[in-house]
């Protein structure tokens, strides 16, 4: 497990990297990531499409095995408003390891923001893909459906 930098890009191999990756951006957007979960559709699969709408605070996954859709986190709550768009990555692949990381308000498990990190299976580019505010009220449930 080793983050290695190819020009403006991070590059890593495990979901492990991508995690690493999240935290790095957290702490950069002020708002440090300290709950983590990575995405498993019902099928066991691991590798999914990605759509989000970071605006009204939406992501879906889809999943490239069953092709069964997920709205992560508390984005159901929040899909009448939302006009998700899909994910790609720099050398064009749409199929990722997704991991989920939240950011907490001081001494509680209600979430303040959420960050959506893709590893590429095609290339291996790590990296954070969607971000936003977030008030959902507890951290484990909240992470239980990414």
């Amino acid at each position: 497990m080793a983050l290695t930098k190819k020009g403006e890009f991070w590059y890593g191999t495990t979901s492990g990297d991508c995690q690493a990756e999240l935290r790095s951006y957290s702490v950069d957007n002020g708002h440090e990531a300290v709950r983590f979960a990575a995405s498993k559709c019902d099928c066991g699969n691991r590798t999914f499409a990605l759509q989000t709408d970071e605006d009204a605070g939406v992501a879906i996954r889809t999943c490239t095995e069953c092709g069964q859709d997920h709205l992560m986190g508390d984005s159901a709550d929040h899909l009448d408003a939302a006009a998700p768009e899909a994910h790609e990555c720099v050398c064009e692949n749409e199929v990722f390891e997704l991991m989920s990381g939240v950011a907490v308000h001081e001494g509680t498990h209600k979430v303040r923001w959420y960050y959506i990190g893709c590893r590429c299976v095609e290339c291996n580019l790590v990296g954070v893909f969607a971000d936003w505010p977030c008030e959902a009220a507890d951290a484990a449930t909240f992470l239980a459906k990414v």
